[in-house]
């Protein structure tokens, strides 16, 4: 299935912050803390993402309080399965490279 190939970084943590609903701000704000800050979001890139995600039935947008300009978003359970899927995918990764190489990072 096309949706189980690799997330890009951006993705992975955006589905990662979305773990408990958020609206787009506070979102920027999880990447960049769950990251290290490593990887930040401009705003543009994270609504074209999260219009990509809603399209592809990974997250949902909350309904909107009246009067109020916040959407929030939650993932679905097909995007709780995407993450997961993507976990265990680097868990493969990493445990591939700990056998190659012994967990020694020094070469």
């Amino acid at each position: 299935m096309a949706e189980l190939l690799a997330l890009t970084e951006s993705t992975y943590y955006i589905l990662l912050a979305l773990y408990r609903p958020q609206h787009g701000y506070g979102i920027m704000q999880e990447v960049e803390r769950l990251s290290s800050g490593r990887v930040r979001l401009a705003a543009g890139t994270l609504y074209g993402a999260l219009t990509s995600m809603t399209e592809k039935g990974w997250i949902q947008m909350l309904p909107v309080e009246e009067g109020s300009r916040k959407k929030e978003y939650k993932l679905t359970d097909k995007g709780i399965k995407i993450l997961v899927t993507e976990i265990e995918r680097l868990r493969e990764l990493v445990k591939n490279g700990d056998m190659i190489i012994g967990g020694d990072n020094n070469g």
